[in-house]
């Protein structure tokens, strides 16, 4: 009787002893959500990353934009939160009901491209007036052909494209070209899958459309970029002008935002952002976004070793903001 005894309780020893085992294996997933735009980046990194530990962490990346994706955050659903744009003043609020701490991390730049169908002949050019007149609210229902922009263009219909009301790009762009976040006209195609966006532009002539510079990189064939003037000539979006600030004001960081708690907690979720922030020079060059400079990868480094938590940018937008301006921001919150 006494053996019986004894090997039940083995049994049920081992037995639990691999619930908890598996139970452990099946939580080694890092959950992530958010912009769009980050996504290429952190989905490229999420690859990589599954290759180097085997498939014994499991790395999950949805697209519900920068603001849907803050709304999962700050409700302790997701590990990461990619955003287009820094985190705002009422999703800090949100966070803190939360009870979430994150960490702000940047991990690359970016640029607005501004499209057109490659069959338009007539636009060379934008400038900045001209993209408010097409897309400031009071144009809904207005302003709906070409030649109510300039009246040297068609007189045909103008079709606009863009981002959904839950995107960082669109939260920018609306801050950058009529003045206020999330001030726009409403009657627009939009989505949250830029690929949607690259697919209406290209398949009508009278179109026009903005999404992320790396979404034009991968679509050139079937889209025209339009040059941008802010007031010093027209200038094209590229690595470079991006880089120097000369691409005015459609030139951004991107970002991911750590929870503290599973970082602290979940070796996978440290692993992984570290592993990120290692490859992001490399890995963000493929995906055709622009690395930052040297000095920025290294400030994200130490802003994770030390797991500072809060934001640089005060829960504010900073258009035009240049990597260097980001550096000198860090360095006065030390």
């Amino acid at each position: 009787m006494l053996k019986k005894v004894l090997f039940f309780v083995i049994a049920m020893v081992s037995l639990t002893s691999l619930l908890i085992t598996n139970a452990y294996t099946a939580e080694k997933i890092v959950k992530i959500d958010g912009s769009s735009t980050v996504y290429p980046i952190t989905e490229a990194v999420a690859e990589e990353f599954q290759k180097a530990k085997k498939g014994a962490v499991k790395v999950t990346v949805g697209i519900s934009g920068t603001g849907g994706g803050f709304k999962k955050f700050c409700r302790g659903e997701t590990d990461i939160s990619n955003a287009s744009r820094p985190i705002s003043k009422k999703e800090i609020e949100a966070c803190k009901e939360g009870k979430i701490e994150y960490i702000e991390l940047p991990i690359a730049y970016d640029g607005l491209a501004v499209v057109v169908n490659p069959k338009n002949t007539w636009v060379t050019s934008l400038t900045v007036a001209d993209l408010k007149k097409m897309w400031e609210p009071a144009s809904t229902g207005v302003i709906k052909k070409w030649n109510q922009v300039r009246p040297e263009w068609p007189d045909a219909p103008l079709k606009l494209f863009g981002p959904g009301a839950d995107s960082g790009t669109f939260d920018y762009f609306t801050e950058a070209i009529v003045g206020k976040a999330k001030s726009s006209r409403g009657d627009y195609t939009a989505s949250e899958d830029d690929n949607v966006l690259v697919q209406g532009v290209s398949q009508d002539k009278y179109a026009l459309g903005y999404f992320g510079l790396a979404y034009y990189e991968e679509n050139k064939d079937k889209l025209k970029v339009v040059p941008i003037d802010s007031g010093k000539g027209p200038v094209l979006p590229s690595e470079k002008t991006v880089m120097d600030g000369t691409y005015t004001p459609l030139s951004r960081p991107l970002l991911i935002y750590v929870n503290k708690d599973a970082a602290t907690k979940k070796p996978e979720v440290k692993e992984f952002v570290e592993f990120f922030i290692k490859n992001a020079p490399t890995l963000t060059k493929e995906a055709r976004y622009i690395p930052l400079p040297k000095t920025a990868y290294q400030l994200a480094q130490e802003r994770f070793a030390k797991l500072k938590t809060g934001t640089m940018f005060g829960g504010e937008e900073k258009v035009g903001l240049k990597i260097e301006d980001l550096l000198k921001i860090e360095q006065k919150s030390r």
